[in-house]
């Protein structure tokens, strides 16, 4: 764990830098959840935030018993060859992690910009 910046962690994963990586100027972030891992930049972590969104507004499961857990939806990610099936609550936990990575991303970007000036 010496070798990254923990950015935000909850139920389902962890995002963080990479301390060799954060130096350089396009920064990365690495995202963890059920046993993959993604690389991406910031732009990255929104457009996979939005394909969270469009996968929560077209669920056609309502009316299923098991809707929490059955792993019926299929979340698009930035990688146009991958798609992951995951339940509800996994894509609730993978959209509150993303938002909360991208969120902390920008406020320690702000916080740096204002104390540059």
């Amino acid at each position: 764990m010496n070798d990254i910046d923990k950015i935000y962690s909850n139920k389902i994963g962890i995002s963080f830098f990479w301390k060799q990586e954060k130096e350089k100027t396009a920064q990365k972030v690495q995202v963890v959840f059920k046993e993959i891992g993604f690389l991406l930049t910031v732009n990255e972590l929104k457009d996979f935030s939005e394909f969270c969104v469009n996968t929560i507004k077209s669920q056609c499961c309502n009316s299923c018993p098991r809707m929490q857990h059955c792993k019926s939806l299929l979340l698009r990610t930035p990688s146009d060859k991958i798609d992951l099936a995951v339940s509800k609550n996994e894509l609730f936990q993978i959209h509150e992690l993303l938002n909360a990575t991208i969120f902390k991303i920008e406020l320690a970007r702000w916080v740096k910009c204002i104390s540059l000036n």
